[in-house]
């Protein structure tokens, strides 16, 4: 692929924010600085070809979206800001109008001229788009010399690709995407927001913790459900994949799910339970574990509503803890896929304010910066979130053809959820799994909700006691290991 930068150049807020304006990071941001910067990709194929041509482009597209991002910068400032700590070790985000040092929202243009829409929509991995994202491989501690939000527009030849990446340290899915839809509404002619950013992280949480991050570890060392005994063995190789589950096909998932009323009188299984499980059940077929070997859920999920006193919807910044969960792989496979369900459904119900505020208690004595195994050994973690209203993020030229997640951030289970653009219930599943798991998965009937059942696997796995603590469940203990 023939890519020609074309210009790069810094946006800040239209209109000067007075004053200095400084956030401590909280507890709920603090553990992804050494994570990697959060991407997002956006594919556009324009009806109109003629927008493509110059000096068109350039002034009705990519001024449109300079100003646009100008403007509604003047409500999420903190995006045109920078990290920055004190003496102590206790990180902020801050924006300074007056800093020389802030230079606002990274924005490049670059031009790939042979290149289609059609051509990016290829359901196999991040390869084909990578160069059309920026910030591969980097931290979000860079935030502390680097902009926090960085924005490469493509043309195309028929269309044009939008790469982002979000400094994870200082916002999370939910905030990632009212910026992305309030963006667009400005870019639309709206002349202000619909809905303002609520930027007071200390109503959230207050706590000042001292943090000494002068080396972060590589957040992929020592892989998640490698032997960590063995850390000079070769890593397998990753593949990634997409997996699109219609409307039709959720409602089987999640019908299949409820077809076993439970007797402990619980709630029916939601769509995001019943998909989960599935998925987790068969991408554990698919490893060929050993009845006895213990395997790991993980989501990383909104605690807005969470915490006491709850969270507006609104608010800027990461409110998110992930939750642990796991069972023997042998239950797993023995039981329908109520069995998987029931599990995280348990876990999620428990995990309630006073559990939010002991997680972080913990934390804030013994601060530990997350790396990708702590997500738990044999897991599958979940990212993202179908709720999330991707496709009506319409700049002007309407609706993305694909939203995708970029190559950063990515591990041996890790998978996340995108709303299908099909529309209903439909979910996009991307996954990153060690090639043979994947080839296996794509292999699996009764995975893709074909006819025939994998009875022989399930009898593989299932040749065994796989007994855990007597109910066949694990519970996380806050800190990634179980």
């Amino acid at each position: 692929m023939k890519i020609k930068i074309m210009s790069k150049t810094h946006v800040k807020p239209t209109k000067p924010v007075l004053g200095k304006k400084q956030f401590q990071l909280t507890t709920f941001d603090l553990p992804y600085l050494a994570f990697y910067y959060n991407q997002k990709f956006l594919l556009y194929k324009f009806q109109n070809l003629l927008d493509l041509e110059e000096p068109t482009f350039q002034n009705d597209v990519v001024e449109k979206l300079k100003d646009g991002l100008g403007l509604v910068l003047e409500d999420f400032y903190q995006l045109a800001g920078k990290l920055a700590k004190d003496d102590e070790g206790v990180f902020r985000v801050e924006y300074d109008a007056d800093d020389t040092e802030i230079n606002g929202v990274e924005f490049s243009v670059s031009h790939a001229a042979d290149v289609t829409v059609d051509d990016l929509t290829a359901e196999d991995g991040t390869a084909k788009f990578k160069e059309l994202v920026p910030y591969n491989g980097i931290l979000n501690l860079e935030g502390l010399t680097r902009p926090l939000l960085a924005v490469q527009v493509t043309k195309l030849k028929d269309g044009l690709a939008m790469g982002l990446a979000f400094n994870h340290a200082v916002l999370d899915g939910t905030s990632t995407w009212h910026f992305m839809s309030s963006w667009a509404e400005i870019c639309r002619g709206a002349q202000s927001i619909s809905t303002q950013p609520f930027l007071d992280r200390s109503k959230a949480r207050d706590t000042r913790v001292k943090l000494d991050l002068t080396a972060p570890k590589d957040p992929n060392e020592t892989s998640n459900g490698e032997d960590a005994a063995n850390p000079t063995a070769e890593p397998p190789q990753l593949v990634e994949k997409i997996f699109r589950f219609s409307d039709s096909a959720v409602h089987t998932i999640k019908s299949r799910a409820n077809s076993v009323i439970p007797s402990d009188g619980s709630k029916p299984f939601s769509t995001f339970q019943s998909l989960t499980s599935h998925i987790w059940r068969h991408v554990t077929l698919a490893r060929g574990l050993k009845p006895e070997d213990i395997t790991i859920f993980t989501v990383f999920a909104d605690c807005r509503r969470r915490v006491d006193p709850p969270m507006p919807e609104e608010y800027f910044g990461n409110l998110i803890q992930a939750i642990f969960t796991g069972t023997a792989a042998g239950l797993l496979a023995a039981h329908g896929p109520e069995f998987g369900a029931s599990v995280i459904q348990k876990a999620i119900a428990a995990h309630d304010a006073r559990a939010i505020d002991a997680r972080n208690d913990e934390w804030e004595k013994s601060p530990k910066i997350f790396q990708f195994k702590d997500a738990g050994v044999n897991c599958v973690a979940v990212g993202s979130s179908p709720r999330f209203q991707v496709y009506e993020v319409d700049f002007g030229w309407g609706k993305p053809e694909i939203v995708r997640s970029g190559s950063n951030n990515r591990f041996n289970g890790m998978m996340y959820l995108y709303q299908g653009k099909a529309g209903g219930i439909s979910i996009d599943v991307e996954i990153t799994l060690e090639a043979s798991v994947m080839e296996k998965l794509q292999e699996s009937k009764e995975f893709l909700l074909s006819e025939e059942e994998e009875e022989d696997d399930v009898k593989k796995l299932t040749n065994g006691n796989g007994h855990v603590n007597g109910n066949g469940h694990v519970n996380g203990n806050g800190n990634g290991f179980v």
